[in-house]
């Protein structure tokens, strides 16, 4: 198993700061396996209650007799089959001296598990778990990790074929068992159908009214339909940048798939020969170096951005934090060269840095402010954004 000390130290912090510390990420991504690294790394005394439990959900039948006398560090996990504890854990947060902190597991975002945020709102910290990235796997494996995704259990495979069995398995359980627990009343073949297709549009520019046509459904539907894939982590919906200047901007988002894995699986993609020959396979290399690099720049959800014109100047990704303005090209080739699309983003978008991440070896200044960075260099020759 990879270790992820970056993931422990920041989650220390917050235990610090906060009674109440959330871990969110998808199913699998390996929130119970960190958090069992965190209170080894504590060494205090602590208790766990896994919610997919039947004898840990009969221990909480009253949550407040259950959890009132318990000191040091408590982790729930799957705390949004149990919404209901979020007002027990306010008032047990709110002791004075806290005699113990909370450590809460989750596989749906704040806006999904909504009554979170208003019961422990000041109280609880979020923290965001993805899969494995270069940070972790190293960048000598960054085909491996394209290739099956960052899911723990994906990457560390055995072979391929076990790989791809498991995302498929993966994709089956999610659609029949996680989503019914969190109250989304949808047939498991309506979320696959739309999932699957979402797949083909990965890294496109997102069409309500396409898709409500295929479906035959109004357009409210279907963007909730998106908005289930997102708020579970499934789906990264990448904000368009839009200001006051002298151009028609497009205003929708880009839609990706966050795990490259899982679009494999959807797209029917069983090996390296599967995805290089597919048309899909550009779109799906663009989607995995965002991830890398929003990692990589550690940037919020809401400081990143595309931009895109209607005369068809654009940029894959605009990181925006107070006047600092970061944008990044990905290109699929082993010789880049300045386009006339990055030349306008620079000027128009008043960027200071622009990032040309290539599938070559080496790294290479295009032009003043421009820098060509091979994928092997990711995370040496992209800095920290401060």
């Amino acid at each position: 198993m990879v270790d992820r000390p970056e993931e422990i130290a920041k989650l220390k912090k917050l235990l610090h700061a906060y009674p109440v510390v959330g871990i969110l990420g998808a199913r699998q991504v390996g929130k119970t396996t960190l958090a069992r690294m965190v209170v080894d790394r504590l060494g205090r005394p602590s208790a766990r209650f896994d919610l997919e439990d039947p004898a840990d959900v009969a221990r909480l039948a009253d949550p407040m007799l259950a959890l009132s006398p318990l000191k040091g560090l408590v982790v729930i996990d799957e705390i949004q089959r149990r919404p209901g504890l979020f007002p027990v854990l306010r008032v047990l947060a709110d002791r004075r001296g806290h005699p113990a902190r909370f450590l809460v597991l989750g596989s749906a975002s704040p806006g999904v598990v909504r009554q979170s945020s208003d019961s422990l709102a000041g109280r609880i910290a979020y923290h965001t778990l993805a899969g494995f990235g270069l940070d972790e796997i190293g960048v000598d494996h960054f085909n491996r990790l394209w290739m099956r995704g960052g899911f723990p259990q994906s990457y560390l495979a055995r072979s391929a074929a076990v790989s791809y069995l498991w995302r498929r398995n993966f994709v089956q359980t999610f659609l029949e068992r996680d989503i019914p627990v969190l109250g989304f009343n949808i047939r498991s073949e309506t979320l696959r159908r739309f999932w699957s297709m979402l797949a083909h549009y990965h890294g496109q520019i997102w069409n309500t009214s396409e898709f409500a046509r295929s479906f035959g459904v109004a357009d409210t539907t279907i963007r909730g339909y998106l908005d289930i894939l997102s708020g579970t982590f499934m789906v990264r919906q990448l904000s368009p940048w839009h200001q006051n200047i002298a151009k028609r901007q497009v205003k929708s988002p880009k839609v990706y798939l966050t795990d490259s894995g899982i679009l494999h699986a959807l797209l029917g993609l069983h090996s390296a020969d599967d995805i290089e020959g597919h048309p899909k396979a550009g779109a799906s290399w663009e989607g995995f170096v965002i991830e890398q690099v929003l990692r990589r720049l550690q940037a919020a959800p809401d400081e990143c951005y595309f931009w895109a014109t209607h005369a068809g100047a654009e940029l894959d990704l605009l990181v925006v934090r107070g006047r600092k303005r970061i944008g990044v090209e990905v290109k699929r080739t082993v010789a880049p060269a300045i386009t006339p699309s990055m030349r306008r983003a620079l000027a128009d978008l008043k960027l200071g840095r622009l990032f040309v991440v290539h599938a070559g070896t080496e790294t290479f200044p295009l032009q003043k402010n421009i820098t060509a960075v091979a994928i092997h260099r990711l995370l040496s020759d992209i800095p920290i954004m401060k």
